[in-house]
This record gives structure tokens, C-alpha cells and sequence, in this order.
């Protein structure tokens, strides 16, 4: 959604390369592409005026941290605007002292409330949580029977004591359901209200009446963050007539402008807690304005990458794995490669995890092109070959390979380039494995290279077999200028936090080739 403002917002900043301070011309060139890229992302104008001034101000006048040079300068103070124009800091969710907590969702039809209530559910479930969605949309056509199938799905209760399709209360609905939840021990009830396609009196006494009804500890407004600066009047209506606590983004993945996220806190004055960014019911976090503000200026979300990875991977096999890859034999398999593979895939897409590395903005049409599929071609190489070949590829002779390839479905070059990817992302990984730690393979992340000096002392070199890959390509050489911004991890940080997951040692080589697929 913010490729095209990332983007402008670059190209705005690569101006200012090679200069060693900040002339008052350059700040007003600078500002006035910042205003334009802000302006046809569809940012509220009042908002744009404010985030324009507030960078001027601060670029002339401010002391800036002595290490910093003219794009860093402007980088970090356009960065921590950018964290106060989305809300500042985190707002987590409120829960009531005596449960069970409700939260009742409001917003237009069309939106998404009713997969997002799926959505909130599981997450709250994944906290040790014991959720309840209500039913209470009773005049959208079928909109109980999908609620249902979302909770079905998500593995959470849905109250749902009406049919719906224009037949029943959903005031007394929303007020059996808190009384439910008490009788069953249900702690959170989540009210998935009814919506309309405009604002208009009689979804505000709706949504009023059940508010009256059970109280609800949050009022959460779902806002389509596609819809542009009508998200923001509609907002700002709900406001008035039935006021809410914070705001839901979905549809965050859309390919439109994104000035509604950038907007709307400011305007309405209320935070926005949770982001929907996907289909799937996991595509759902809470909202963090720093990790939104790097994105946005192409600088990665490393932490909720370490967090995502924390979640899918097992520390146990992760930390085998590793001893394995670093012990310097052969003991790291094609078992021990394609276990880390699928639990990286259980992260989400692959460019969606690239995209959150920093440095990698400048590369996302090359992310982009990354097929998905190709995993599934290595997983049916893998899984033709015998425990043996899988724990030592280096007795694949050739017709253990022609008949790993009639049964993969694919050519025999299509193992032969496999195998040699494997052979030489494994090389590579050992050979920097002083590099950062707990994740070998990223070059550049600092450390390591006192330790593989010292390794190598009094050795003689030892020639490979295999050359390295030539079209392997490396991380960018120059560092990002994340890390002395405001709510970016600096490299320490980095380090500290990515030794406790295992980046599979072929993620750097996938990346490399670029859609390239075996053998083609």
C-alpha cells in the first residue's frame, strides 16, 4: 500500500547524498517533495500542513545527534513525525478488571468487521485468552452464517442465537451474549455489529443501543484503509454519534494510496490499535507507529520479523540445526534444510519476509517476482529421495538423480542445480559463521570477522570442490541508516534478538535467484 509514497520519499532523500549539511534550500526542496509524495498518497491536507511544518522547524532549528550526516538528518527527523502522525506510541487493549471484557465492533458494511472478529479472536486466543464472537449483524444476508464459518476456522465460539437475514434483535442479541459468557467462563466477548453502505440515523441508534446495552470495555472502528479520505469522514461521524476508542486498519495489503493510515489518527484524535494486512486469519498484529514509520521510509520491520519467527519456529530443532550447520561437517542435511524451509513459509509469503528486511525497499520488484511455487518444487525433490540421500547428498550419482526426477515430477537438472544450491548456500553459511549470531549467512550484520581471522591462523586455505555460486549476490553493501532512529532496533539490538530464531540457510540463496528456478 505505501510502495508508491516509499518511493517518492527516496527519491526525495537521494538528493541530499554527498552533502555534509543541510542548507535552507535544501530543506525547502526537500520538504516540498515530502509535501507532493504525502499529497498523491491521499494524506488529509490539514495533516500534510502540520507534518510539513513540523519537519521544517526541526530541520532548521534542532540539534541533530553529532554521527548523523544531511540525509540521516532529514531521514530521522521525517521518521519521528512520521511515528507521531501515526498515533506515537503503542496502545495495547484494555481489559475489564471483572470479565469477561467486551468489544464491540462498529464500521460500514463492507469493511471487513466480520472477518476481522475471526481475525481479533485468534489473536486474543494466541494470548491465552478464551474469546466469544457474537453474532449481532442480523440484516446483512448471511452474515451469521459467515461469522460462524470464520469462528470455525479461527477455533473460537460464536454465539449466534438468531438466523439473521433481517429476522431478530441484535440489541438483545449483544446483551444475551455478555450473560453467556459470564455463565460459560468466556473472558473477552467480541460484538460483530451490523454495518451500512453510508452513515445514516438508523445505524447510529443501532450501534448506540447495543452500546448501551453491554457496556463495552473497547469500541473498536474498523476502518477499509483502501476507501482513501472517506475512511476519515466516516470516522470522524461515528465519533460524534456513537464515539469509539480506537481504530482497526484492514485491508492494509490493497494496492491503494494509504492516506486513510496516515490520517486518520491525527484527525480523529484516536489510536490505531490493530492492522489487518492479509487473507489469511494469522495476517493480524497489533499496530506499532515506529515499525509503520520504517516501512514506510523502506527501512524494514526487523522486529516484527524476529516476532513472527519467534512464533513459527521451535527453538529446540532451530538451535540442532544450527550446531549442525556450524559444526563444519556435513552433518546439516537436506532434512535439517527443508525443516527450517517450511517453517519460513509458515511465516507467510517470501517476499513478505523480504520485505521486512532492511535495505530491501531499493529490491522490491525483484521481491516481488519471487514465485512461491518454487518451494513447492524443492519440497517434491526433497521428498523423492531416500532418508539416506536426504542426510548425504553426496552419494546422489546419476541415476539416483534421473529417478528423484521422474518421481519430483521435474528434470534432472532440476536436482543437479538443487543440489548444488544446497551444497553451496551450506559452504557459505559455515564460512560465516562467525558473522552475527544464531543467524549465519547475512553478510555485513557485523562481528565475526576478528574470529574467522583468528580461525584461519596457522591453517592452510583449504580449496573446495565447488566455486561459489556465480550469480550469488550479497546483502547490500551499504548499511541502512535505521539504526540511530527512534523506534528502529540499532545493531546491537539486531544481534541480541536475532540469536534466539534460525534463518534457514537457503533463504539467502532463494533470494538470489530471483525467481530463477531450478535448472531454468
Amino acid at each position: 500500500m505505501f510502495d508508491t509514497l516509499s518511493d517518492r520519499l527516496s527519491a526525495a532523500f537521494r538528493t541530499l547524498r554527498g552533502k555534509g549539511r543541510l542548507t535552507e534550500a535544501d530543506i525547502e526542496a526537500t520538504t516540498r517533495e515530502i509535501r507532493l509524495a504525502l499529497l498523491e498518497a491521499d494524506v488529509n491536507l490539514g495533516v500534510v500542513k502540520e507534518f510539513i511544518a513540523a519537519v521544517r522547524e526541526r530541520a532548521a532549528g534542532a540539534q541533530i545527534h553529532a554521527a548523523l550526516n544531511a540525509p540521516q538528518q532529514i531521514v530521522k527527523i521525517v521518521n519521528d513525525e512520521l511515528v507521531e502522525i501515526l498515533g506515537g506510541q503503542d496502545r495495547p487493549l484494555r481489559f475489564a478488571k471483572r470479565p469477561p471484557t467486551v468489544i464491540m465492533l462498529a464500521g460500514l458494511q463492507g469493511s471487513g468487521k466480520t472477518t476481522l472478529a475471526g481475525k481479533l479472536g485468534k489473536w486474543l486466543k494466541d494470548q491465552g485468552h478464551s474469546p466469544l464472537l457474537v453474532a449481532a449483524d442480523l440484516q446483512r444476508p448471511n452474515a451469521v452464517n459467515q461469522l460462524q464459518v470464520v469462528g470455525e476456522r479461527a477455533g473460537v465460539h460464536v454465539f449466534a442465537p438468531e438466523p439473521g437475514n433481517g429476522v431478530g434483535d441484535p440489541v438483545q442479541v449483544a446483551r444475551a451474549s455478555v450473560e453467556h459468557a459470564v455463565t460459560k467462563l468466556y473472558d473477552v466477548v467480541i460484538v460483530d455489529t451490523a454495518g451500512r453502505l453510508g452513515v445514516d440515523a438508523e445505524l447510529m441508534r443501532q450501534a448506540a443501543d447495543i452500546r448501551d446495552a453491554v457496556e463495552p470495555t473497547e469500541i473498536l472502528f474498523v476502518v477499509d484503509a483502501m476507501i482513501g479520505q472517506d475512511a476519515v469522514n466516516t470516522a470522524n461521524a461515528f465519533a460524534e454519534g456513537v464515539g469509539f476508542d480506537g481504530v482497526v486498519l484492514s485491508k492494509l495489503d490493497g494496492d491503494a494510496r494509504g492516506g486513510a493510515a496516515l490520517s486518520i489518527a491525527r484527525v480523529t484524535g484516536k489510536p490505531i490499535m490493530f492492522a489487518s494486512n492479509g487473507e489469511g486469519l494469522g495476517d493480524f498484529d497489533a499496530f506499532h507507529p515506529d515499525r509503520m514509520a520504517s516501512r514506510i521510509l523502506g527501512m524494514g520491520d526487523v522486529l516484527t520479523l524476529i516476532e513472527q519467527a519467534q512464533k513459527t519456529f521451535d527453538a529446540e530443532e532451530s538451535a540442532k540445526a544450527a550446531e549442525k550447520l556450524l559444526g563444519g561437517g556435513n552433518e546439516f542435511g537436506l532434512d535439517d534444510f527443508l525443516a527450517q524451509m517450511q517453517a519460513v513459509r509458515r511465516m507467510g509469503p517470501m517476499s513478505k519476509i523480504l520485505g521486512m528486511m532492511p535495505g530491501m525497499g531499493q529490491l522490491k520488484d525483484q521481491i516481488g517476482a519471487i514465485d512461491e511455487r518454487e518451494i513447492d518444487r524443492i519440497e517434491a525433490i526433497i521428498y523423492s529421495m531416500t532418508p539416506a540421500e536426504r542426510s548425504d547428498p553426496r552419494i546422489l550419482n546419476g541415476s539416483r538423480r534421473l529417478r528423484i526426477a521422474n518421481g519430483s515430477g521435474t528434470q534432472v537438472q532440476d536436482v543437479n542445480s538443487l543440489v548444488k544450491r544446497f551444497f553451496d548456500a551450506r559452504k557459505m553459511m559455515q564460512s560465516l559463521a562467525g558473522g552475527m549470531p544464531g543467524m549465519p549467512g547475512i553478510p555485513g550484520m557485523g562481528g565475526g570477522k576478528k574470529r574467522a581471522a583468528k580461525a584461519r591462523k596457522g591453517k592452510k586455505p583449504v580449496r573446495h570442490p565447488a566455486g561459489p555460486p556465480t550469480s550469488q549476490v550479497a546483502a547490500p553493501a551499504q548499511q541502512p541508516t535505521a539504526s540511530p532512529f527512534g523506534g528502529v532496533p540499532t545493531e546491537a539490538q539486531l544481534a541480541k534478538a536475532a540469536g534466539e530464531f534460525q534463518l534457514p540457510p537457503e533463504l539467502q540463496q532463494l533470494f538470489t535467484q530471483q525467481n530463477k528456478g531450478p535448472g531454468r
